[in-house]
């Protein structure tokens, strides 16, 4: 049995795109649609008996109907093939106010075939062509739902998630509890496990979050442990193997270093509980690059920008989204061609900034203590000193400074 397990999927993240004057849309939104097909066609092109999406299929808690109508094609290409789809709710699909539907309802009201939807908390079974598989679900969990409002009157808001914790972990442990060990068992979870590592998703999270502990969700009777809500791919354990996918497109530069793609599982239906994984691995998608450009002008740089300018060439910027940070000392700041700077970057499929900090000059402080007593020249010389100006030039400006005094006194 094999299962291609992904997540935080966010159409609808628009950021450092242009309009596509041939369909009116953004080029970021060709970006997500791109690499959602490049998933769907793995898994056709593989045979593959699940895709199992663990939830945030869209940016917004109200997905436009463009945005809508992209998700649901690929859905149903992977349903005519014949493939289950398992969607999971995340936080990005729940709605604000209670009784509404969420962004992945209409899967349920149209019963497209093939598709479930993990809106509840608890255990599906999904026939697959290689036998059934048992599915606890375990979607973003919205407080008002979970808790009475009595129960959480007074109580702060970490005082709530430790209740959320507490019963989300009990909840847990009774659907694993009731699992025929018979049949091949995973957990899909929208949640944050304590230990993991963020990326820029902490800028999309709406509300602070509960967190499981690890031994929460790594339950023996589970061969895989899919987890969507944190875009960085990693794994948390390993008996069984507890996995965030991450997200299959970057989102800001936030992730820059991320590698993004999906994961597929590979379990043996033949063996017994605590055998059946045969293995995993993740299989990187074509997201497009970010890329942050960092350039030091030295002081005394005759032509700052010819030393941006080397430095832009040097870079890859084909395809990727840029932005290029100069450090530049404050006297050379005017001297900065911003014009020839953003041409040199036209090979970018987007500028996202070029930005400059300003480096001020310390200022020279005499290391002796300065009086109006003290003779100028005498404090010319100790100023010298104290900057560290080559001796040569010193005595140059010394001599000049000597005329301008004498002249001085002669009027």
């Amino acid at each position: 049995m094999r299962i291609l397990h992904f997540a935080d999927l966010h159409i609808g993240v628009e950021n450092y795109g242009r309009v596509d004057p041939e369909t009116g849309l953004s080029t970021r939104l060709r970006d997500f649609l791109d690499t959602y097909d490049e998933l769907v066609d793995h898994a056709i092109d593989n045979s593959v008996d699940l895709v199992l999406f663990c939830g945030d299929a869209y940016k917004s808690r109200d997905p436009s109907q463009t945005h809508q109508r992209e998700f649901a094609r690929r859905v149903a290409k992977l349903s005519r093939a014949g493939i289950p789809v398992f969607l999971l709710v995340g936080n990005h699909d729940t709605p604000h106010v209670i009784g509404r539907a969420t962004a992945l309802e209409i899967f349920h009201t149209l019963d497209v075939p093939n598709v479930h939807i993990g809106d509840t908390l608890k255990t599906h079974i999904v026939q697959t062509r290689d036998g059934p598989l048992q599915i606890v679900a375990v979607p973003w969990i919205r407080r008002s739902t979970f808790l009475a409002r009595d129960e959480t009157r007074g109580l702060s808001p970490d005082a709530i998630n430790d209740e959320i914790q507490q019963r989300l972990s009990q909840a847990i442990r009774t659907l694993a509890g009731r699992l025929d060990p018979g049949i091949p068992a995973v957990l899909s979870g929208h949640v944050t496990v304590g230990g993991s590592t963020t990326s820029s998703e902490q800028s999309m999270m709406l509300g602070r979050d509960h967190v499981l502990l690890n031994s929460n969700v790594a339950l023996p009777v589970f061969d895989y442990v899919a987890l969507g809500h944190i875009h960085k791919h990693q794994e948390l354990g390993k008996n069984p193997p507890v996995v965030y996918s991450g997200s299959i497109q970057r989102v800001d530069f936030g992730e820059e270093r991320d590698d993004k793609g999906f994961c597929i599982v590979d379990i043996d239906p033949g063996k017994p509980q605590g055998l059946r994984l045969k293995g995993w691995h993740f299989v990187k998608s074509g997201a497009r690059e970010f890329l942050t450009i960092r350039v030091s002008i030295p002081e005394g740089d005759l032509d700052p920008t010819a030393t941006v300018l080397r430095e832009v060439a040097m870079q890859p910027l084909k395809g990727r989204i840029v932005r290029l940070q100069i450090t530049v000392p404050g006297e050379l700041d005017g001297l900065l061609r911003e014009q020839d700077i953003r041409t040199a970057l036209d090979d970018a499929h987007f500028v996202a900034s070029v930005s400059r900090e300003i480096m001020e000059r310390p200022r020279a402080r005499l290391s002796e203590a300065y009086s109006t007593a003290m003779d100028p020249r005498e404090a010319l010389k100790t100023y010298f000193n104290a900057k560290g100006v080559d001796k040569d030039r010193a005595d140059l400006l010394f001599q000049r400074a000597e005329t301008l005094m004498q002249e001085q006194a002669a009027e």
